[in-house]
């Protein structure tokens, strides 16, 4: 994943801008201030000329004063601050040393001497100076602050979305080993024309699965269509058992989520409601917004928790339902780390067991539409009227035609 460059504050995107705007601001203004003040007071002009002379001082010792706390910003506390101190206390006294020498020579008919003059007006450079390298170091901090804050948001990005990648990426071998492992077997029955089908289906799958990247989001319309290429693979070896059926909303179809986050779903309901039922089962997806958020809900007319031969469709702990027992399956469990990387706490991932049987989870998520930019992998055809794909296999490459 590329590392986004740091972007500060829209003041100090230039920092070097920003510093010579903060100088010409701050000079200029105190410069502006002294002269009301005298002109307040009545005061000849060479008093203002004064003023420009401190003004002009000012900013030349602060370049300097720059360069030093530039150097000494990112060393140990002790040396930053000793170093500013002894610094600080050198450049106050060469300013006081300048505009006492600038008063003696305009005015020379103060009774005060030079020495009086550089101990009387010692506070006014220090105050300048001092509050000058004050917000010096405050801007600094706070940039290099903002910096931190954001690498160390970025890094997190880059870590959820690996987290994203491997929890995706984990379900390739696991749908892989189940679809390679009925294949062996049609070609241990010599069955070649089922496994060659099966093959072909499974080709256009992985095919359709490379285009989205892993930690990536697709529409519900994508998604739906990466899930009947998924079920013609199943239907090869369920045939009539395996009946499904998909109820979209138009508007549910443009919403955003991630990839291959129901296939899982789809498969343990091949797994827990098709097989082991001898007239298999119906699997239904149906996806409709409530308010601001998408609703899924993937239902099968299995057993349910029963009659799953000693294995709970449940991973650990889920929705409150309490420990499951084991399983060597990663589908359920997955969709709940991919929900939680992607929302967080804003998601909702409900799982329903009626005691006449079926098992039907329910998921909600924040509605997201479809970015402009967004990679195109295709959209199937979906409507709010109720979609039952037919059950028969096929033959390599012919297409299912849904029946209503």
């Amino acid at each position: 994943m590329a590392m986004l460059p740091f972007r500060p504050t829209p003041f100090f995107a230039n920092k070097n801008r920003a510093f010579w705007n903060l100088q010409f601001a701050g000079w200029g203004g105190a410069m502006l201030l002294r002269a009301v003040s005298g002109i307040a007071g009545g005061n000849d002009l060479s008093f203002f000329i004064i003023i420009m002379i401190e003004a002009v001082t000012g900013f030349s010792i602060s370049l300097v004063l720059s360069v030093i706390f530039r150097s000494l910003i990112n060393r140990k506390p002790l040396v930053t601050w000793g170093a500013t101190a002894i610094v600080l206390g050198l450049a106050v006294s060469l300013f006081a040393f300048i505009d006492a020498w600038v008063i003696g020579l305009y005015r020379p008919d103060r009774e005060a001497g030079f020495a009086q003059l550089f101990v009387g007006i010692f506070i006014f450079p220090l105050t300048l100076l001092g509050a000058w390298s004050a917000l010096y170091y405050a801007i600094n901090f706070f940039l290099q602050v903002e910096e931190q804050a954001d690498r160390l948001e970025r890094l997190e990005a880059q870590a959820t979305g690996a987290q994203l990648a491997m929890l995706r990426y984990q379900l390739n071998p696991h749908f892989l080993f189940n679809t390679l492992n009925s294949i062996s077997t049609l070609v241990l029955l010599k069955q070649t024309e089922p496994a060659n089908a099966m093959l072909t289906r499974l080709s256009s799958f992985l095919r359709h699965t490379l285009v989205t990247e892993p930690g990536g989001k697709v529409t519900l319309a994508q998604e739906v269509e990466t899930l009947q290429l998924y079920l013609d693979i199943e239907r090869m070896r369920f045939e009539e058992r395996l009946r499904t059926e998909f109820r979209v909303d138009p508007d549910a179809a443009e919403a955003c989520l991630p990839s291959m986050l129901l296939q899982p779903l789809v498969e343990n309901a091949i797994k827990y409601a098709v097989s082991p039922q001898e007239e298999g089962a119906r699997i239904t997806l149906s996806a409709r917004l409530v308010g601001s958020r998408l609703r899924i809900t993937v239902s099968d007319t299995g057993p349910g928790l029963q009659a799953t031969q000693g294995q709970s469709r449940l991973p650990g702990n889920i929705s409150g339902l309490g420990p499951g027992v084991s399983s060597t399956g990663v589908g359920l469990a997955n969709i709940r780390d991919r929900l939680a990387q992607a929302y967080g706490d804003d998601h909702l991932f409900e799982i329903r067991t009626p005691p006449s049987g079926g098992f039907t989870v329910i998921i909600e998520i924040p509605y997201e539409a479809e970015r402009v930019d967004a990679p195109v992998v295709g959209k199937p055809a979906l409507s709010g009227v109720a979609t039952t794909r037919s059950a028969h296999p096929l033959l390599p490459g012919q297409p299912m035609e849904p029946q209503t």
